[in-house]
């Protein structure tokens, strides 16, 4: 493979380094399929169910259509346990809004109101000690928690989930972006009543297309998610709820199967870039802050995120121009490197949500969050001086001010 020089454009992912690393794994199992020709419900969804279960240490795994659904297919399933078809308006499930759409659409699709709680400026998952509050003095209607890992960051599962005993609530792990993670040894999306992860192709597991996942130690919960993926019923001529075309189909499944082998050592290599990355970019704390780890948790680094600081973590100006993200961004654009912005709109300022959602606090950090947070180029087989070259050029900016 001809290497990536530092005057050759960096794109903000490049599936084909990965592909070509894996190229006699995934065209094997591609050729499998043309061979069976299953391609719904073929057995490498049941396969890849199978070992995903083993792998995170779940009861349960059902293949979804996308992360999205796993998420709706794990809320409806919860509502449908509880002698619901949907829930209620009246019923809230707490997440936060510094988080992809798909997240707070989800709580809407299950008939839920979702309540979005404010992040921990560090970690950008939710602030457990605001949760705490909010439960400890809320209107009681709570029924769950919808926590997520973003960019591949733990949230703190131990305190997330004494709360949730502690007021009776289930949870719900958004794992979309952090598949192999950890948290004090336990793979997340294993933790809780249910997690949801994506294979869309930019995950850390991806697939060639879109494709999900639900994991559970829940059979119940299981057997109903089953039904929701093909029309609502054991019988598709005769459902028994309100259900998807959402399975996952087999062509997906192999694909993703094919990568799964590998996951440890991806997410290893992942967060050796990230290393690189936050030991070139140390002592610019005035300008930028770098991602965290917590001490229980294994980050996988889905995204490399920075924050150009408009304020400190103490409060005071740091003397950067208003607009200093875009202007890095600009620069490093012109210099041939992609950067993206994830999320430019907190979820509680989206059209979507207007009506539909609750605010129980200020949401302070997800607002600054969203205008601060620059997600630099990762992947597992970036090379390191590609890594060096998008920090020198990040020095670069920021000493040319």
């Amino acid at each position: 493979m001809k290497a990536q020089t530092a005057e050759r454009k960096i794109p903000m992912l490049d599936l084909r380094l990965e592909y070509e690393r894996m190229k006699e794994d995934v065209d094997r199992a591609i050729a499998r399929c043309l061979e069976h020709q299953r391609w719904i419900f073929g057995p490498e969804v049941r396969e890849l169910e199978e070992k995903v279960g083993v792998y995170l240490g779940a009861g349960h795994c059902v293949g979804a259509s996308s992360g999205t659904e796993a998420l709706v297919l794990a809320l409806r399933s919860l509502a449908i346990k509880r002698g619901r078809e949907y829930f209620d308006r009246e019923d809230e499930i707490i997440t936060t809004p510094f988080t992809f759409t798909a997240t707070g659409d989800a709580i809407l699709r299950s008939g839920a109101t979702p309540v979005f709680m404010d992040i921990d400026p560090a970690t950008y998952n939710i602030d457990t000690a605001k949760l705490k509050n909010y439960l400890e003095s809320g209107p009681g209607r709570t029924v769950g928690l919808l926590p997520v890992h973003l960019y591949g960051c733990p949230c703190n599962m131990q305190e997330i989930m004494e709360l949730a005993r502690r007021f009776d609530l289930f949870v719900v792990e958004d794992v979309a972006q952090a598949f192999g993670g950890a948290f004090a040894g336990r793979k997340l999306g294993s933790i809780a009543d249910a997690g949801a992860f994506s294979f869309f192709p930019s995950k850390n597991l991806g697939g060639f297309g879109d494709g999900g996942m639900l994991a559970t130690d829940d059979a119940e919960l299981a057997g109903i998610a089953r039904m929701l993926i093909k029309h609502g019923g054991r019988d598709k001529y005769n459902v028994e709820h309100v259900g998807y075309n959402a399975r996952l189909d087999t062509l997906q499944a192999a694909v993703v199967l094919s990568k799964l082998g590998h996951i440890d050592v991806l997410n290893g290599r992942r967060r050796a870039v990230a290393g690189i990355y936050s030991g070139t970019l140390a002592g610019m704390e005035e300008a930028i802050t770098l991602p965290v780890s917590p001490p229980e948790g294994l980050h996988v680094y889905n995204q490399y995120t920075i924050r150009v600081r408009g304020v400190a973590p103490d409060g005071r100006k740091t003397g950067l121009r208003d607009g200093a993200r875009e202007d890095l961004q600009g620069h490093l654009r012109r210099r041939g490197v992609d950067t993206m912005v994830y999320y430019p709109v907190p979820l509680h300022k989206m059209k979507l949500f207007y009506g539909r959602c609750v605010e129980p606090c200020r949401l302070d950090e997800s607002e600054q969050a969203a205008k601060e947070v620059l997600s630099l180029p990762i992947e597992p087989f970036l090379p390191e001086q590609a890594v060096r070259h998008v920090a020198g050029l990040v020095r670069e900016f920021f000493t040319s001010e």
